[in-house]
């Protein structure tokens, strides 16, 4: 389905896209280097290599300037990933995090064989939600450890860049709007943990934190 705004509006969507995601990521990349948010490397590690790819998918895909803000993502994703790579000290990595890294991974590969872009959106679509399962862990036992703020503006940024997609099909859409799901997921997740840890004050995970 061919977008019914015209490029003007398209183009300043893309445009405000782009600023939202250097806005959510200046500060994220400063606190890491602070100390202040601790990132999971294998996370990190996946989105950067999804995101980017996916870019080329939905160019591939029609996706025209909507596409740009993915692309961007990606180049700033993978500097994250190098961060949260310098600070994986700071976080226990378990055994399923291991298995759901391994097994996003191993994914990516897959994308090669595809000959059309659609089943490469898929395949990294799914890579991508699996590489969430360890921040969801992280989050869901540190849930001070990731600022909510951050994932809320980018899927108010996703939203954005799929408005200003050139085309709407499932090559272009399925990207954006799985990952800006899994966000508000993620943000509502953390939000009620750290609901449940107020009312209950002195449990031991609540202690964890505040060392």
């Amino acid at each position: 389905m061919t977008n019914f705004f015209g490029i003007e509006l398209r183009s300043v969507m893309t445009g405000f896209a782009i600023f939202l995601t250097f806005y959510a990521y200046i500060p994220y990349i400063r606190g890491i280097r602070l100390g202040n948010i601790r990132p999971h490397v294998f996370s990190w590690i996946i989105w950067g290599a999804t995101t980017f790819i996916v870019f080329f998918a939905q160019i591939a895909g029609n996706g025209g300037i909507g596409s740009v803000p993915i692309g961007v993502s990606g180049m700033i994703t993978i500097l994250v990933a190098v961060f949260a790579f310098r600070k994986r000290g700071d976080i226990e990595i378990t055994k399923s995090d291991w298995f759901f890294f391994g097994l996003a991974l191993s994914s990516l590969p897959f994308w090669f064989y595809f000959s059309n872009p659609l089943a490469a959106v898929i395949v990294l679509s799914l890579a991508d939600i699996l590489g969430f399962i360890p921040t969801f862990r992280k989050g869901y036992v540190l849930p001070n450890s990731e600022p909510l703020g951050f994932y809320l503006i980018f899927l108010f940024r996703n939203f954005l860049a799929i408005a200003a997609l050139a085309e709407w099909n499932t090559t272009t859409l399925l990207f954006p709007t799985s990952a800006g799901l899994v966000c508000l997921i993620f943000v509502i997740m953390v939000k009620i943990r750290k609901w449940n840890l107020e009312s209950n004050p002195d449990s031991e995970l609540d202690k964890k934190q505040q060392t």
